[in-house]
Order: structure tokens, then C-alpha cells, then sequence
């Protein structure tokens, strides 16, 4: 089949690629003419575990090309994907001036039927207002079809090869002829294609997303307590989390979510609440617990300072919002950098991945280490934001041999309290004694 996707962003090229892998021949626009030759040279232009491969064989096999002409690129393509960025706009309402533009755009080329697809989370309606906005200037026929993604960063493509399920809005059944066919070979072991109408399954992206950033600010807000009685929060997380009803994924507590869609994604399902009059007051409630949570770290900090972080010199460990990914959008680690070098402490970081990103955001506000251990040299303190593999188990001789006094302060729940302790360390973690 031929497939066009416009937009190599996160979404979008993982789209593209992985649809080539299954045979499709599949060419993603751009209009980022520098991004376009790049790709096109086999330079992938995100981080995410096992991409590169498949892209760069999919890329030699001519199954996977690039272009910034978008006549072009959709001109014999039976299925266009729309992976554009939807940025909180005024408000935190979801902007859909990329979408709506390039659909406007398609309508002024379309020749024949297409089915359009609304790949990037978009707010209920969104489909009605592309079907519009393609038929201001094409009066032929077409399907547009809301096709939700679930890809988590770090294990996307292993989401996208064998997802959980596939969620298609349309009630077109010559759109769902074709969707049936593209996403056959991705649920050949009998996880379902459901298919809704497109209103519905543009809201199950928001719920499953805003569902699980509740489960995250909830968990947050148990370990406060835990904090407050002298609880555990690990042993709260593994009493709830053997209980089927509730399950043992995204309970762990933390300092708060953060990346580019459940912020984003909360934010936006709360202005769509309240353009139909609707109070979303759980939601609401989430956003408020998390924005807290990003700093739960700083009074535990400056309790053990004594209330003076300036010249106080820390190593922090982690920079993206979650481990194998190099995103930072809403990261908590770039909120705590904020906090501590506005009380006047300096910081050395060090993330496996996102350093290049950070010095693009915050430049030399702080420094940063060629390695975990290289962050730690004469640091009054470890910060623990990230929860990367290889800061489990870490040599204690190496931190002790660097650090100025045994403290760490963990925002990820790492170490056992005990064993880390009776080592002789200062250490404060969340909802745990």
C-alpha cells in the first residue's frame, strides 16, 4: 500500500518507518527542508531505542523516503497520515493551526480519494473541522479518520509493531476497508482494531492519557501521606497494585510527569471540558498535584542546608522526563535547575541522552559531566530526576570518593532506604522512611 505521512516528528516518523517495515512504501513530508535531507542521508533525527535500524533498512531498501513537497508526496498515496504538532495554544487548548493548514493545503492538490488520518492528538471535532476545511477547495470524495497513537517514548517501536490495540474513528466502511488491510499485519496475534465513530476515538486518547496521569499525581499524593505517618509508599504500591482492578503499572510516585503528551493532554481534555460548560474537577485537581510534585525535592533540600543553598554545589543525575528518551519537554530536572540556581546554587548534570537538548533550553546555567560519576566532583549533594538504568547500581566507593558529604537526594525511589543508610548516606527519597 501507499502511505504519505506528513510530519517527521516523534510521531510521525515512527509512524512512517514502521508502516515500511511491514512493505508499505511510505514517503513522510516535511516542510524542514535541513530535517528532509538529513533523513533522506540516513541522519535520524530522534532518540529512540530501536528505530535507527528499521529506518536505515527500510531507507536502503527504497521502502521509506522523504520529501518536502507535499503535491508529491500524497500524490499516489491511498491513506495520508496527519502527524503535526498540536501545541498548547491560549488557554492550554490544543492549536490545530498546522492540521487544519495542511488540510486546507491538501484539498487545493487532492485529485482522487484518499483517506486522511488525524495521527496527532487533536481535541473531540477535530476530524469534522479537517473534512471541512479539504472540502472548502475539493469537492471529490474522501474519508477522514481519527487513528489516535499510543507509541510510549522509549519502547515506541515496539508499541507500534505489536500494540495493545488500535483505535480507528470513522463510519466509512470504505476507510475501514483500507484500515483493516494497513493494520493487519500488526495485530495478527488477535489484539483488537476497534473502530467508533471519529468523535469517540478522538477523546479515548485524552482519557487514556489524562486516566493514567490521575494514577501517577495519585500515587503522588499517597506517598505525601506516607511521608506525613510514617508509611511506606512501596509497600502501599505493591498492596494496591496486586489488585486487578487497579494493576501495577504507573504506581510508582516520583516527582511528577512530564514530557510531551500527559501535561499537554490534561491540560488540553480541561479547556475541552470547559468550552461545552463542563468542570473537570479531578483533572483539575492532577495538573495542581504535579506542578507541586516537581518540586517536592527542594524543601526536603533546604531543610538539610538549613534554609541557605547559595554556594551550595550540586550533581544531579538525569535531564529527560523519563529514562531512554531525550525529551525534556516539562521535565521536572529543568524545574529543579530553576529552583536551585535561583537560590543560588550551582549545578553539574549529567543524562545519558538529553544533555544536547538541555544546553539548547538552558544553556550555561549550569554545568555538565561527560559521565554519572564526572557530574559528582565536589558536590555538596546527589540529585536523583531520571530514572535511567544505569543509575540503579551505581559504585558507592566512586560516589563516596567524590562527593563532599554522603548525601542524595533521590526523586525516583532508586535505592533501598536500608541498604543505602546503613552505608553511613543522608538520604531522602519520596514517601519512604
Amino acid at each position: 500500500m501507499k502511505i504519505a505521512v506528513v510530519g517527521t516528528g516523534y510521531v510521525g516518523l515512527v509512524t512512517g518507518t514502521c508502516f515500511s517495515e511491514t512493505g508499505n512504501k511510505v514517503t513522510c513530508i516535511d516542510i524542514d527542508q535541513k530535517k528532509v535531507e538529513k533523513l533522506s542521508n540516513g541522519e535520524i533525527t530522534i532518540y529512540e531505542p530501536g528505530l535507527e535500524k528499521i529506518f536505515l533498512r527500510n531507507l536502503r531498501e527504497g521502502r521509506l523516503t522523504f520529501t518536502t513537497n507535499l503535491a508529491e508526496g500524497v500524490k499516489d498515496a491511498e491513506i495520508v497520515f496527519l502527524a503535526l504538532p498540536t501545541p498548547p495554544g491560549e488557554g492550554g487548548a490544543a492549536d490545530l493551526r498546522y492540521v487544519l493548514g495542511v488540510a486546507k493545503d491538501l484539498g487545493k492538490i487532492m485529485t482522487d480519494y484518499k483517506v486522511l488520518v488525524d495521527k496527532s492528538t487533536v481535541p473531540v471535532g477535530t476530524a469534522e473541522k479537517v473534512h471541512a476545511a479539504v472540502a472548502e477547495n475539493y469537492k471529490g470524495e474522501f474519508d477522514v479518520v481519527s487513528n489516535p497513537e499510543f507509541l510510549r517514548e522509549g519502547v515506541a517501536v515496539d508499541d507500534f509493531m505489536k500494540p495493545d490495540r488500535v483505535v480507528v474513528g470513522t463510519q466509512s466502511e470504505r476507510a475501514k476497508k483500507l484500515m483493516s488491510d494497513l493494520y493487519g499485519p500488526f495485530v495478527r496475534q488477535g489484539n483488537p482494531v476497534i473502530f467508533m465513530d471519529e468523535k469517540s476515538a478522538e477523546l479515548t486518547k485524552y482519557a487514556a492519557n489524562s486516566f493514567l496521569a490521575t494514577k501517577i499525581s495519585f500515587m503522588n499524593e499517597i506517598a505525601q501521606l506516607c511521608e506525613k505517618v510514617g508509611a511506606d509508599v512501596d509497600m502501599v504500591r505493591r498492596g494496591i497494585g496486586s489488585d486487578d482492578r487497579i494493576g501495577k503499572r504507573f504506581l510508582f510516585p516520583g516527582i511528577g510527569y512530564g514530557g510531551s503528551c500527559f501535561p499537554k493532554d490534561v491540560q488540553a481534555l480541561i479547556m475541552s471540558s470547559e468550552e461545552v460548560n463542563y468542570d473537570f474537577k479531578i483533572l483539575k485537581a492532577v495538573e495542581e498535584v504535579n506542578e507541586a510534585q516537581k518540586l517536592h525535592l527542594i524543601p526536603k533540600i533546604e531543610k538539610y542546608f538549613n534554609g541557605d543553598l547559595k554556594g551550595k554545589h550540586f550533581a544531579l543525575w538525569g535531564l529527560a522526563f523519563k529514562p531512554n528518551t531525550d525529551d525534556i519537554r516539562e521535565a521536572p530536572a529543568l524545574y529543579l535547575i530553576d529552583a536551585l540556581t535561583a537560590a543560588g546554587a550551582t549545578v553539574t548534570a549529567y543524562d545519558p541522552e538529553a544533555m544536547p537538548n538541555v544546553k539548547n533550553t538552558v544553556g550555561d546555567k549550569i554545568k555538565y559531566a561527560d559521565s554519572q560519576y564526572g557530574a559528582l566532583k565536589n558536590a555538596d549533594a546527589l540529585i536523583i530526576a531520571t530514572e535511567w538504568s544505569e543509575f540503579r547500581t551505581p559504585d558507592f566507593e566512586v560516589i563516596d570518593s567524590l562527593l563532599k558529604g554522603k548525601v542524595i537526594f533521590d526523586g525516583r525511589n532508586l535505592f533501598e532506604v536500608k541498604y543505602i543508610t546503613d552505608m553511613g548516606y543522608h538520604y531522602e527519597s519520596i514517601g519512604r522512611h
